[in-house]
């Protein structure tokens, strides 16, 4: 198995590769049933699929020698694999282009490819407008997605925030942000399973990053409910994607800035665990604390969440569980803005598929 290190080597952006429509060749529409999907996605119109949570894939397998893939101008940053090679950074960034070449002169026969979504788009308003396939050729039927599946819950640690940058000073910037290298992203595979992950920057169960002390609106519970962040118009069907393991991360943004309440941030994690229990009744159910926080407040957030636990099991929710990630001391080095470095995810990574893997029996 190719260390993360050598993984991010081979990221190459190929966005100047752009080319404008119209282009050449059989296109397919995102709503072709060959296509999978995995992530809160909105086919609402069938030629668009609409997202914006990081960690959202795109798999198909498909016959031909060449590949295209065409999206919305400017929606960002995937990361693309084709069959088993190395992954790759794709960039669509520029205005107007909106047509990516993601493989050519390939041998004739079946090929996968598996795109991630790898920021955060909300204001990107990334769309996948479909792939451009070789003249004749079409999709075929993909390999089984693992049975297993996990849904992370979380902010800016989940989402990858500053994970490509080695210099704890850098702001946040779309370039260093990759969910790709997260833990998240990295547990799911040593588990050999799907994850979706319902996160953002700043957010919180009860306050966001800086907030008032009585909390924001616009928390994670608020908008939990809908396909989309910060567009209510579509409530998502939790039918869609049943988890048998969610992992919950959120209290460093309530809690990292001062004149937070510690009984709203209780009150507030007690009501949105009982919303995800609502949905996924079967699902066993972790909660995290993140290894950002200071020590006192790490402390409260502790006791906290073993305190809910303990009254899970009391009220006969013996599926609730508590996991404590190491604190990051910089000697893994800090990715942007102090958060998380790519081998502090690593690090992140192992200890919670260590805990994980008994607990869920995925050996």
């Amino acid at each position: 198995m190719k260390t993360l290190a050598l993984i991010m080597a081979a990221m190459i952006c190929v966005g100047a590769n752009a080319i404008t429509l119209p282009v050449k060749g059989h296109v397919v529409k995102p709503s072709d049933p060959m296509i999978q999907y995995v992530g809160r996605v909105s086919l609402k119109n069938p030629s668009i699929a609409r997202f914006n949570y990081p960690g959202t894939q795109i798999i198909t397998s498909f016959e031909g020698t060449s590949l295209k893939m065409i999206a919305r101008p400017e929606s960002g940053y995937f990361m693309a694999q084709i069959d088993q090679a190395e992954p790759f950074k794709v960039c669509f960034n520029a205005k107007k282009d909106s047509v990516v070449t993601l493989a050519t002169a390939l041998p004739n026969g079946k090929h996968t490819v598996k795109l991630m979504y790898i920021i955060e788009g909300l204001f990107r308003q990334p769309e996948f407008h479909g792939f451009v396939l070789d003249e004749g050729c079409s999709l075929v039927k993909s390999d089984a997605l693992p049975e297993r599946k996990i849904e992370f819950i979380g902010n800016s640690i989940t989402c990858g925030y500053g994970v490509e940058s080695i210099t704890k000073e850098d702001p946040f910037e779309d370039e260093t942000e990759n969910h790709y290298m997260t833990y998240a992203t990295l547990t799911a595979k040593a588990l050999n399973a799907q994850h979706t992950a319902i996160a953002r920057s700043g957010i919180g169960v009860y306050r966001n990053y800086d907030g008032p002390k009585a909390g924001n609106k616009e928390n994670m519970p608020w908008q939990y409910e809908y396909t989309l962040f910060n567009q209510h118009d579509e409530k998502w069907d939790f039918s869609r994607y049943q988890p048998q393991l969610v992992c919950i991360n959120l209290g460093t943004n309530d809690l990292s800035t001062p004149n937070f309440d510690i009984k709203l941030y209780e009150k507030a994690y007690r009501g949105f665990l009982k919303t995800v229990r609502g949905h996924y009744p079967n699902a066993k159910i972790v909660l995290l604390t993140g290894p950002m926080l200071g020590e006192k407040e790490a402390s409260l957030q502790r006791k906290v969440l073993d305190t809910i636990k303990d009254d899970c099991h009391k009220t006969g929710d013996k599926e609730i569980y508590r996991f404590d990630f190491s604190f990051q001391t910089g000697d893994l080095y800090y990715g942007a803005s102090w958060h998380p470095s790519c081998w502090q995810h690593q690090k992140m990574a192992g200890e919670l598929t260590a805990f994980l893997r008994p607990l869920m029996g995925w050996f």
